[in-house]
């Protein structure tokens, strides 16, 4: 289990972890589900809606639902191509990192702590987001962590464990997973305890 002798959290951190994942990656995720559920790719799909006079965002998303039974990501994929990627999507990680914290600067400190275990533990990769940070363990997400409000980033866990102590429950949809919650609001709070707990939730999400 990692402990702060091996991830210590004041260990020196500017920046996303090398290798950081952004948005990219999940455009080509998309992609690739897009092949996997149609046997067609995305410029497939893109020729045939433009030849169908699909015009439009919503549009295509009936077109796609309704005659061949394509939903969800799958759709992203194709709307994303024809219509245009938001700018956030194309930035890298440093990029979409620097952005979430811009304006608290005094939370930056937090999420720095918690990207140096990431970067240090075995197992872990890391997405960028808009908003958000994703932790990923080999088989799936395991934990968020969010800027949550001006004083406060939350890890938000996939973890089957009742809520006590640091762990505080997350209202949220009935099929969502993520029911758990630690709030920091000093990167001290970054500590062998709250390391403890993402240990085990990436163990139960491998």
């Amino acid at each position: 289990m990692p402990t702060s002798d091996t991830a210590p959290a004041s260990r020196p951190h500017s920046g996303a972890p090398q290798g950081a994942g952004t948005w990219q990656s999940m455009v080509a995720g998309n992609q690739a589900l897009l092949l996997r559920k149609t046997g067609q790719d995305v410029h497939h799909w893109v020729e045939q809606a433009r030849a169908a006079g699909v015009e439009s965002d919503a549009g295509l998303r009936d077109w796609m639902r309704d005659g061949f039974g394509v939903t969800g990501y799958a759709q992203y994929a194709v709307s994303w191509e024809m219509f245009g990627y938001p700018d956030f999507m194309l930035r890298d990680a440093d990029e979409l990192l620097d952005g979430q914290y811009a304006s608290h600067p005094n939370l930056r400190p937090i999420a720095d702590a918690l990207l140096a275990w990431a970067a240090a533990t075995d197992g872990v990769s890391v997405q960028l987001r808009k908003g958000f940070v994703s932790l990923q363990g080999p088989r799936r997400k395991f934990a968020q962590v969010t800027r949550t409000t001006n004083s406060a980033v939350d890890v938000i866990l996939r973890l089957d464990a009742p809520a006590g102590g640091r762990l505080e429950q997350v209202r949220t949809r009935p099929d969502d997973p993520f029911t758990l919650r630690v709030r920091l609001t000093s990167p001290d709070q970054v500590d062998d305890e709250l390391l403890a707990i993402l240990a085990d939730a990436l163990a139960r999400n491998s």
